[in-house]
């Protein structure tokens, strides 16, 4: 089964939750999100093995969100997207996927309940 985590080293939630994979047994592929941003496609498909739209992925503090009027509801979601591309420190972290199954893991407790759906 394939595991993922999109990780930002800096982050302590997220170095939080890569360990929590590793205690569980699991060696995800890591993808540095900053260094590596994932394209609008692999971002949409995570959103829907997530069950959520693209603004509930946006990271507000610390990135030009406010500037970029993120929060303005008359956006559309590719006007979203192409922020995010442009500006990938847009995106919440981490996000980890396990097979088919995917979560924001914020906080680092939502991981044990995205486990649990992957084994089912």
């Amino acid at each position: 089964m394939e595991v993922r985590i999109y990780h930002n080293p800096a982050c302590g939630t997220s170095r939080k939750v890569l360990a929590a994979l590793r205690e569980a047994g699991y060696e995800p592929q890591i993808v540095e999100y900053l260094k590596t941003p994932p394209n609008c496609a692999s971002l949409k498909e995570l959103l829907r093995r997530m069950g959520k739209n693209v603004r509930h992925i946006l990271r507000k503090r610390g990135t030009p969100y406010e500037e970029l009027d993120l929060d303005n509801a008359a956006l559309s979601d590719d006007e979203i997207f192409a922020a995010i591309e442009k500006h990938p420190i847009l995106i919440e972290r981490p996000i980890v996927s396990i097979g088919d199954q995917a979560a924001l893991c914020r906080p680092p407790e939502i991981l044990q309940d995205l486990i649990a759906r992957a084994k089912k």
